[in-house]
This record gives structure tokens, sequence and C-alpha cells, in this order.
């Protein structure tokens, strides 16, 4: 018989503020489902951020999705949009400037997001955003 520790609950002091970065696609709300599971197991404060570059469509829809997605949840969280200006800046820099100012502790990002091919296995802007900042990243799949 081996001897089992308690759980500790490290994860909660680690992990308090998480930035859930989501343009609509099925995989950045899979990426809000786990920052919710996080939430509610560890009482993480999350912030969900649209970088509304003019290709995410209706961003008042993809509000209203995470809103009820959140209540069915039965977590608060905060949304952002972030309006970007295409040809100066990227979501991907909107991202990273967010983190900075925010002091997230963890970013739950989905691997793709509305990329049009398949077999691309990390888009470019999980890709920037991995590689520029030093907040952890939990990465989805």
């Amino acid at each position: 018989m081996t001897y089992v520790r308690e759980p500790t609950y490290e994860v909660s002091f680690l992990f308090r503020k998480v930035l859930v970065p989501v343009d609509g696609s099925a995989a950045s709300m899979k990426a809000l489902d786990v920052a919710l599971d996080f939430a509610k197991r560890y009482g993480s404060r999350v912030t969900v951020m649209i970088a509304n570059d003019g290709s995410v469509g209706d961003v008042n829809s993809i509000v209203e999705d995470i809103e009820a997605k959140a209540r069915g949840a039965g977590v608060r969280v905060k949304v952002v949009v972030t309006d970007v200006e295409v040809g100066l800046e990227s979501a991907a820099s909107k991202i990273l400037e967010t983190i900075e100012e925010g002091d997230y502790d963890l970013v739950v990002l989905s691997a793709r997001g509305r990329s049009a091919n398949p077999e691309v296995n990390i888009g470019s802007v999980a890709l920037s955003v991995i590689v520029n900042t030093a907040t952890s990243i939990m990465l989805i799949r």
C-alpha cells in the first residue's frame, strides 16, 4: 500500500488570474471550457479577450456565446473586446499587450483558431504568443 498525500491547492495560488483569448472558433471555445473548469475548481478569475481584427465575425454573438457558457458553468467572467488596427498591430501583439498589462498568471490558449488548414498543428497567433511571453501558457489542442 502506498501513501498518497492529500490534494494541495498550489494551483489555486499559482493561477489566480487567467486570460483566455477567444476568436469564436470551436477550438477557442474549448479553451474557454478549460478556463471555466479552473475557475470552478480553484477559484481562478477568468478574463476572456476578443482581439477584433475584423475577421472574427459578429463580436456581439461571440460575447453572448461566452456569457452563456459562463452562466452554464456557474462562473463569472470578464469579457474584454480589443480592436486591432490592421496594418499597425496584430491579434498576437494585442494579446501580448493584454497579458503584460493585466499581470496574468496563466493564459489558456487554443492551438489553432479559425485557420483554414486542418493540417496545421499550431496557428501563427498561438505560436507568437507562446514564443513572446514569460507567462505560463496552457495550450489546448
